[in-house]
């Protein structure tokens, strides 16, 4: 009887799979000898803390002005640069304008990601911020040609870490299926920046000075550092003490001699591309020793990384994934076809249907505003749905179809035409554009967040300025060969030397018409590298992964995330 009682008693822990005779020794023991609960008792205690309402408002506020700013600068600059030319002689200086920003900030963008992983996100990106302000202020009160370039460096430098840390900044303060809404919301915004760089700098040039080009970042600063700085932002676990951070962290794990290599491969091929064909022939001894020196120096660097593993700047085996480097790859075609419509469409409407500055920057207004829309519709809906990947699959689709179309632009394409084909290129890229960043921030640890959106964002940059550079060589190929395709008459080299909207003046009126559409065919064919862009794209879009991103499916899919390296 007793041996029954004990069986029976014994059946029900057995059958919910606890060791009742160790559960019975343990009560037996001192309260403070006895083991220790699990976190399963306590669930609430290593929940993020997500942050909700007026702060929030205050963070995303924030992180989208930045953005919008790091955007406007790359673009305001185009409409003042033959007035700085006019006032510091420098008509030989004008690449470094723009070059000596991108450069600087592509070449420290895989660095940040170090910075954002052991130091505090919102003071980083404060830090970041604030070397981009002083930028801003170097050029403003620039009294040389040099200075000028030396603040766009600066300015750059800034910038490298601020869409990066505007991602880890989101990631850490809102759950997963919540972000694609901000995301798009904060990228659609921005965007906004690209456009609106030309009609503000024609404005401040126009009315009052190009310097105002790079003062108008410092008050829009000041409201920056306000709303954020009273506001507490959550923070990843695992990170380091600061005080550890300088005394061995910077030196074991912030991978300076990777740096060191990467930095100088890549400014040599971007210098490569932006002076082939332009200050020096592609097969001039320069572009070749830049070529050579920069994948030499890419390969050292490869080799670096692997030895460095796990604490390398960009990690092998976190690319080494799929959903990471087709993600990356994606964004860097989107980016770069962006790049080449931001800046061969206000080409196309000033050069060829003689518009100004202004003007062809309002012509820019119907993609822009689609994919305001279209970013923010399909961020409530991937958080509503849980997918993302069919909006990407979706938005390259339509870029491309809108990128075919506007290939066909001549000087008599009639408005109508033009507004729908750049409508779906808006569509288009407001579907995928915050697709990479949700695909990558599902595919690694909260941890690992800050160095993985550090090799996204310096996937967009640099695919942006090589496809830029691309597309300035087949545009200055393409007016070589339609010139005197349809203008006999016309020297090439007398067009191209005459600029974007001077050609004008030095071409009789007879031949006019022809140039125009010599030119708008020249323009066609940088915009068949977009279009190919976004096949590319397309193709990539396919290996970000068919994720649920819904709250409370995550947690069913850590598995299968683990199995797709």
């Amino acid at each position: 009887m007793e041996s029954a009682k004990d069986s029976e008693t014994t059946l029900p822990a057995q059958s919910l799979g606890v060791n009742y005779k160790s559960t019975v020794q343990d009560a037996q023991l001192p309260v403070g000898e006895r083991p220790q609960e699990t976190s399963d008792s306590k669930p609430n205690e290593n929940e993020p803390k997500w942050i909700h309402g007026i702060a929030l408002a205050m963070v995303i506020s924030a992180v989208t002005l930045v953005v919008f700013l790091m955007l406007l600068d790359v673009s305001i600059v185009s409409t003042a640069i033959p007035h700085i030319t006019s006032e510091f002689h420098s008509l030989d200086d004008v690449a470094w304008y723009g070059s000596a920003y991108t450069i600087a900030s592509a070449s420290l963008q895989p660095l940040t990601g170090k910075f954002y992983s052991n130091f505090q996100q919102k003071w980083t990106f404060l830090s970041f911020f604030a070397v981009f302000e002083l930028g801003s202020l170097i050029c403003g009160v620039a009294t040389s040609s040099k200075m000028l370039i030396v603040g766009r460096a600066v300015a750059g430098m800034g910038s490298s870490g601020m869409v990066n840390g505007a991602l880890n900044i989101i990631a850490s303060s809102l759950p997963m299926h919540r972000r694609p809404t901000f995301m798009g919301i904060m990228m659609g915004i921005s965007q906004l920046g690209m456009v609106l760089g030309p009609l503000i700098g024609g404005a401040f040039t126009t009315y009052s000075t190009w310097r105002w080009c790079f003062y108008i970042n410092l008050p829009i600063g000041g409201l920056v550092a306000i709303l954020l700085v009273f506001t507490t932002i959550p923070e990843p676990p695992g990170k380091p003490k600061v005080g550890d951070v300088f005394r061995w962290v910077i030196v074991k794990k912030f991978d300076l001699f990777g740096f060191i290599l990467f930095a100088p491969a890549a400014i040599m091929l971007l210098l490569a591309l932006q002076w082939g064909g332009s200050k020096f022939a592609w097969k001039s001894s320069t572009i070749i020793g830049l070529f050579c020196g920069s994948a030499a120096t890419f390969f050292v660097f490869g080799l670096w990384e692997r030895r460095m593993g796990a604490e390398a700047m960009i990690p092998g085996k976190m690319v080494k994934q799929r959903i990471i480097w087709c993600s990356c790859l994606a964004m860097g075609t989107m980016f770069g076809m962006t790049m080449i419509l931001a800046y061969y469409l206000p080409i196309y409407f000033q050069s060829v249907r003689g518009k100004s500055a202004l003007v062809s920057g309002v012509d820019l207004l119907p993609q822009i505003l689609c994919q305001l829309v279209m970013a923010v519709s399909s961020g409530i809906l991937t958080g509503r749905l849980g997918y993302y990947l069919p909006w990407g699959i979706f938005g390259a689709t339509l870029s491309c179809i809108g990128c075919g179309l506007l290939s066909m632009l001549s000087p008599t394409t009639v408005t109508r035409d033009w507004a729908g084909y750049e409508a779906l290129v808006g569509f288009g890229r407001g579907a995928a554009t915050q697709v990479p960043m949700i695909a990558i921030q599902n595919a690694v640890p909260p941890n690992e967040i800050s160095t993985a959106m550090a090799i996204l964002t310096f996937s967009q940059t640099f695919g942006g300025s090589i496809f830029l550079a691309v597309g300035e060589v087949i545009f200055t190929a393409g007016l070589r060969k339609k010139i005197p395709e349809y203008a006999p008459s016309i020297n090439p080299e007398t067009v191209i030397s005459a600029g974007a909207t001077g050609f004008r003046e030095v071409v009789p009126a007879k031949d006019l018409l022809s140039v125009l559409v010599a030119y708008s065919k020249a323009i066609d064919e940088v915009i068949y590298l977009g279009t190919a862009l976004c096949v590319a794209q397309f193709i990539f879009s396919w290996g970000m992964g068919w994720k649920n991103i819904k709250k409370g499916k995550q947690a069913n899919q850590t598995a299968e995330s683990k199995e797709e390296v």
